[in-house]
């Protein structure tokens, strides 16, 4: 038997924007990973960076269970971990360096990992798991458990999808993306969080508790931006019944008041959807609950389903209201789709949320405003805006990776920052993304009844609006040429 801790390097803290929305949850990845090494037989202990206040947090977790290996496992359900912030890895880095000093054998694995597993092997790890590295992570352990002693070179040898150095050279045999290992099954090792710290932040900052599941691992489309070094395109779903028993526990447990379904894509088949309906209201286990989804999946019954199941809010990858940049995005999805989805769950009575993306290859001003109307018509509870990101092995990485710079990463979610040459530059974009939001607020004024300030507001607005285009010429970067339509009133 081996002392194990498993643990993780999102501090929430480091990341202001999502440390001011107060929105945190377990690591759901890592908890798996915790619980698959204590069925090994394995002492296991966690360390949950989300809620601690630094890296020094983490050394006195590290001097109290004195393991003789650490595993970094990423939560992979955390979608900002597949942006490999820079803060995150500088916070992984310190980690490896502490655990490499104590004796440890240090395992890592996660996205920035998978990407560049040379910085993480450059502080001190001994192994990087490139993707999901269940099979490995299982064999590393059994011949460390077997021999203490074992040499770096034997400990990796003849192991595909593990990065070591060995004389003073990166050793890696790469594999494609494999499909999520059968070996991650039941719950979680819930036992292992503190409960309560999450609790308390919940509830000082918005009144309610929330705490996070995931009926699935990976997706099977093909976005073009969308990075996969985890599970690739594969998909594999629990059974309802399964998901359902969770939700349960979760309920009774811990008295969750509301619940976010972190897969990437929930449900996916109508049926699988009304069969955890059923499970989940057979056993009095059903939450409130929030997930993604695309806008082709939600048919009429696929949004009656939903609502019987308990959910309350769905977040639909919009990305954009230009069909042409939809289509460049290999998005799979119409304009149509998403005011036809927005509808049908608004009927429902579940909230609804879009993703919309900013500055992406070929989008030109007139993108952006039809990106404006679809929020006009479509009218949408909220939205989430970033700008386009260039994710390591994805088709839109190596159409822009001749243009990034020294800056490959943001520094934390809100950086906002372009890394490539888009057609504006990040300024204009973050102005945007405010009138953006700021639409979603003041049309959400009509909607409560309140006509005469919205109408003030839409003025206002529309105002707004006119002067940033006016000035759009001077964020030009000259990568695109851009053509100017005649301004339409966003007034609804």
């Amino acid at each position: 038997m081996l002392t194990i801790q498993v643990g993780h390097s999102y501090f929430l803290r480091f990341d202001r924007k999502q440390w001011e929305r107060g929105k945190p949850y377990p690591p759901l990845a890592t908890m798996q990973v915790a619980a698959l090494l204590r069925r090994m037989g394995h002492q296991v202990s966690l360390f949950d960076a989300m809620l601690a206040e630094g890296v020094e947090e983490y050394e006195a977790s590290l001097n109290a269970s004195s393991p003789d290996v650490v595993v970094i496992y990423e939560d992979n359900f955390n979608y900002l971990t597949k942006m490999c912030l820079g803060r995150m890895r500088d916070a992984a880095c310190e980690m490896i360096a502490l655990a490499h000093a104590k004796g440890a054998r240090v395992i890592v694995a996660g996205s920035d990992a998978s990407d560049q597993p040379d910085a993480f092997l450059a502080a001190g790890a001994d192994a990087v798991l490139i993707g999901e590295g269940i099979a490995p992570l299982v064999e590393l352990i059994r011949r460390i458990e077997e021999n203490p002693a074992i040499r770096t070179r034997e400990w990796a040898a003849n192991l595909s999808g593990v990065a070591a150095m060995v004389g003073g050279q990166m050793q890696l045999t790469r594999v494609g993306a494999v499909p999520p290992d059968p070996r991650i099954v039941g719950q979680p090792a819930w036992d292992l969080v503190d409960i309560e710290r999450y609790r308390t932040l919940w509830r000082e900052r918005h009144g309610y508790f929330s705490l996070n599941m995931a009926a699935s691992r990976g997706c099977p489309f093909r976005c073009n931006w969308c990075a996969k070094p985890i599970w690739g395109n594969h998909y594999n779903r629990r059974t309802a019944e399964d998901v359902a028993a969770e939700m349960t526990y979760l309920k009774q447990t811990f008295q969750a008041d509301h619940i976010w379904l972190a897969d990437d894509i929930f449900g996916f088949h109508v049926d699988w959807v009304e069969a955890f309906a059923a499970h989940v209201n057979a056993s009095n286990g059903s939450i409130p609950f929030t997930i993604q989804t695309r806008a082709d999946l939600i048919s009429e019954r696929m949004a009656t389903a939903l609502s019987h199941a308990g959910c309350a809010e769905a977040w639909i990858g919009a990305e954009s209201g230009s069909q042409r940049v939809l289509d460049h995005m290999n998005k799979g999805t119409t304009v149509e789709d998403l005011i036809i989805a927005r509808e049908r769950l608004g009927a429902a009575r579940i909230r609804v949320g879009y993703f919309i993306q900013l500055g992406y290859l070929g989008e030109h001003l007139e993108d952006l405003m039809a990106t404006r109307d679809l929020i006009t018509r479509a009218a949408p509870d909220d939205i989430g805006v970033s700008v386009s990101y260039p994710l390591p092995g994805t088709r839109f990485y190596e159409q822009v990776k001749a243009q990034l710079g020294e800056k490959t990463h943001w520094q934390d979610s809100g950086d906002l920052a372009m890394m490539f040459q888009g057609a504006y530059d990040s300024e204009f974009y973050r102005h945007v993304r405010d009138l953006l939001h700021e639409q979603v607020i003041v049309q959400q004024w009509k909607v409560v009844g309140h006509a005469d300030r919205h109408r003030t507001a839409s003025h206002a607005l529309d105002a707004r609006w006119d002067a940033l285009i006016a000035t759009e010429a001077v964020h030009r970067t000259g990568a695109e040429q851009v053509t100017l339509r005649p301004r339409t009133s966003c007034h609804v």
